[in-house]
């Protein structure tokens, strides 16, 4: 595992927990120099993450839309840093560049990215691992959800192995690092 795609909110979040968990993710990922790929902003847990990276001496690839450079305020300290026109190509391009994906606390665009990711995965597109960092019980509501679409007969039980979740950031690394992939088809 090279590069993990991080996919988290511009905002911090009202507990501060959101912000540590975001810096202790930055900082095992440059201490198991894994590359981060993510959103390229320098503010809310986007930055935190990116910036702890940084700091412990590990590299950053930031992937922003021209439209959202100012308002998500792009990152000036990147090993990297990819201006796209969309959000269609800021989701391309990270998914292409990561081995695997984590999406810590954040909003839909968060959800979003990641619910993608994890559909890919579903119908075969990729084999990369997805995982939830649950700072907080944030993910919990989510999980119980997802559950609840297994047994209302939406989603195949063979695909809740697909969802790794954890609540410490160096626990859901070690386990991205021995993911190994299954595959299911989605029609049989």
């Amino acid at each position: 595992m090279k590069k993990i795609a991080v996919f988290c909110g511009s905002s911090s979040g009202f507990d501060p927990c959101y912000m540590e968990a975001a810096r202790a993710l930055g900082k095992k990922l440059a201490e198991e120099k894994i590359d981060l790929i993510y959103g390229g902003a320098q503010v809310g847990c986007m930055g935190a993450v990116a910036d702890a990276v940084i700091e412990s001496g590990g590299n950053v690839i930031g992937v922003i839309p021209k439209k959202l450079m100012r308002v998500e305020i792009a990152h000036d300290n990147l090993t990297e840093l990819h201006v796209v026109e969309t959000m269609h190509e800021r989701k391309a391009m990270m998914a292409e560049l990561a081995d695997g994906f984590i999406a810590m606390p954040g909003g839909s665009g968060t959800l979003e990215e990641w619910f993608e990711v994890l559909t890919w995965a579903q119908i075969g597109y990729h084999q990369k691992p997805c995982s939830l960092l649950n700072v907080n019980n944030y993910y919990t509501p989510l999980l119980s959800l997802f559950d609840h679409m297994i047994e209302q007969g939406f989603v195949r039980e063979e695909y809740r192995p697909l969802i790794i979740m954890e609540q410490d950031p160096a626990k859901l690394v070690h386990r991205l690092q021995n993911y190994q992939p299954t595959y299911v088809h989605k029609w049989d």
